[in-house]
């Protein structure tokens, strides 16, 4: 076990664990922000996607002993009150239907969307084809960021 000091939401948190536990996990079982979901455990599904220093990770394969000092996002802290761009226009167009994988997709939208704020649907389409929605409403996704980009 190791003490890690972990800036999360803009908050600094103190936790213990071993070097080798991902992020999600503290996330989930240490610190109790539970919006960062399982999925698959090997980065490939997209539902524990969290900003890594502003950039879209995958929290099931971060190792917390990899954080350090970087700043870290979760769902929780992408808006205080909910009002961010991207959580109005999922919310607009009525994106989830079981939610589950949704904060990942919510937090690969919102960070391709600062680096692209102008995309086309190809681009949408690129840049969301890691995160996987098992009741499939990657159409629904498209128009929320389309609509979020406007």
């Amino acid at each position: 076990m190791a003490k890690y000091t972990l800036l999360i939401n803009g908050q600094r948190f103190q936790t213990e664990a071993d070097p080798d536990t991902p992020l999600l996990w503290v996330l989930r079982d240490n610190l109790g922000l539970t919006g960062t979901k399982f999925g698959c455990g090997i980065a490939q599904c997209g539902a524990c996607t969290v900003h890594f220093n502003g950039e879209p990770t995958r929290a099931c394969v971060l190792p917390v002993s990899a954080v350090g000092n970087n700043k870290i996002t979760t769902i929780e802290g992408l808006s205080a009150t909910g009002d961010h761009p991207v959580q109005k226009a999922w919310a607009a167009v009525d994106v989830p239907q079981c939610g589950y994988c949704q904060a990942g997709q919510i937090m690969t939208a919102a960070a391709f969307l600062k680096r692209n704020p102008k995309p086309t649907t190809e681009q949408i389409e690129e840049a969301m084809s890691g995160n996987l929605c098992r009741c499939g409403t990657y159409h629904r996704i498209r128009e929320a960021i389309q609509l979020a980009a406007k």
